[in-house]
């Protein structure tokens, strides 16, 4: 016990965690006489506490290489100066990092370097300005400079300040050059034409040109790519699938009364006159019809001769005049009595009236709704572009038992580029087209080679 005691335990909760698991232990399986003999008693506790010191010295010598009380005091102890240099042999060092399988795939294969590209070094016209800075060098030396370099030294030798020197302008392979927008308030370009007149301006030919309204319309306003309903998907509602295919049902029926009535009146129901039925139509009136006309030829002579005589009126008498003048009073009396009878009338039939007024109104939006509905179907119909007119494509339906069970067996329906087409032309873009047709300019003539001829014999 005295020697169990001495050993110094690495952390202030190993007593703690001995005892915890001599209590532990002490929990055997107690439903066998044996466990009562084993875990009852002083035998049974001076047993626990020897197998705890013996566990005790395993785990120090396992830790720490030995006994923790027999080490001296420099293994277990250090002082920390705080200037020594880390001991870096003691870190791990990493492994060295391999490339990865994609960068060693996409390495070239050949051990032959690639041809350099020796346009990328060279400078437009390079030995020109070379053989140019050469010849004035030797002429400076000469005293002899060019045009500007002397005028520039004259400016100097009169007392004159030197001219200031333009900013070299920004190349396009300049990576710091200043970006502005041509079209936005703030353009640079714009700043010599701030505040001048828009007449002088539009006359020397430095105002832009407005773009109209109408170029900024678009053709239609149909968007590019229209999704398909419901009914169209590879699983769809049974509801949508059934409109879809009344759609389609609608589009053939239409489609096959169109052809009944142009074979109906294609259609011969009599037959065909026969050669005397045509003849004895043509020759029927023609004597009638001579005969009628020398009638009517001696009428007009006779009524020629006839001389006309022309039927003067007579003159009215007092009492005709007094008459007519009595109707008219009358009759204008009647009329100013019926327009008042019927504004009497009028003041009872207000309701009525109001009623009238209510459903003129009703017809007057129903007219107005209807006009904009057209308008609208209008805007977004293809217009006539071209010689042909746009024809709605054939709806792409499946029918129930068509449905693929997967969308692994989903075949596609129809084609993409010749639906982007029809779209270019639904949208007003490109005007309706058909297929070109080859005719062929000659008659192909087949020639038996003598070769042929030999190998079919």
């Amino acid at each position: 016990m005295a020697a169990a005691e001495s050993f110094l335990a690495f952390n202030p909760a190993a007593s703690a965690s001995a005892a915890a698991a001599s209590r532990r232990r002490s929990r055997g399986p107690r439903n066998r006489k044996k466990g009562w003999k084993r875990w009852s008693g002083p035998e049974a506790r001076l047993g626990r506490e020897i197998g705890d010191f013996l566990e005790d010295v395993g785990l120090q010598e396992r830790a720490a290489g030995g006994l923790i009380s027999e080490q001296p005091n420099e293994d277990l102890f250090f002082l920390d100066k705080g200037a020594t240099p880390k001991n870096r042999s003691l870190k791990k060092k990493k492994p060295p990092q391999k490339p990865l399988h994609v960068d060693l795939v996409l390495q070239p294969l050949s051990k032959v370097p690639p041809p350099k590209n020796i346009g990328a070094h060279q400078v437009p016209n390079g030995r020109k300005e070379r053989l140019r800075r050469r010849f004035w060098e030797q002429r400076a030396a000469l005293g002899i400079f060019p045009r500007g370099e002397r005028r520039l030294r004259a400016r100097l030798a009169r007392g004159e300040p030197p001219a200031p020197q333009k900013p070299p302008e920004l190349g396009r392979s300049d990576p710091h050059r200043a970006f502005y927008d041509i079209w936005g308030q703030h353009n640079p370009l714009d700043a010599p034409l701030a505040g001048q007149d828009p007449w002088y301006l539009q006359q020397t030919k430095r105002l832009r040109v407005q773009r109209p309204p109408r170029l900024q319309a678009r053709p239609s306003p149909l968007p590019p790519v229209e999704v398909i309903g419901q009914g169209g998907s590879y699983n769809p509602p049974f509801q949508e699938h059934q409109d879809l295919l009344r759609k389609a049902l609608e589009v053939e029926l239409r489609r096959r009364r169109e052809e009944e009535k142009v074979e109906r009146r294609l259609k011969v129901t009599e037959e065909p006159p026969s050669q005397e039925a045509v003849l004895r139509e043509q020759l029927q009136g023609l004597l009638e019809e001579e005969e009628e006309d020398e009638e009517g030829q001696q009428e007009e002579d006779e009524e020629r001769e006839r001389p006309h005589r022309r039927e003067q009126p007579g003159r009215k008498t007092e009492k005709q005049r007094r008459k007519e003048k009595e109707q008219r009073e009358k009759a204008g009396a009647r009329a100013r009595a019926r327009v008042a009878l019927q504004r009497r009338q009028g003041l009872f039939q207000l309701r009525s009236l109001r009623r009238l007024l209510r459903l003129r109104d009703l017809e007057l939006r129903r007219r107005r709704l209807l006009r904009e509905q057209r308008r609208k179907l209008r805007e977004t119909a293809p217009k006539r572009l071209g010689r042909l007119r746009y024809e709605e494509p054939e709806l792409e339906v499946q029918l129930s038992e068509e449905i693929p069970e997967s969308l692994r067996s989903l075949r596609p329906q129809g084609n993409l580029l010749r639906d982007r087409f029809r779209s270019l032309q639904r949208r007003n873009v490109l005007e309706p087209r058909l297929r070109a047709k080859f005719k062929r300019r000659y008659r192909v003539k087949y020639v038996e080679k003598r070769s042929f001829r030999a190998v079919t014999l």
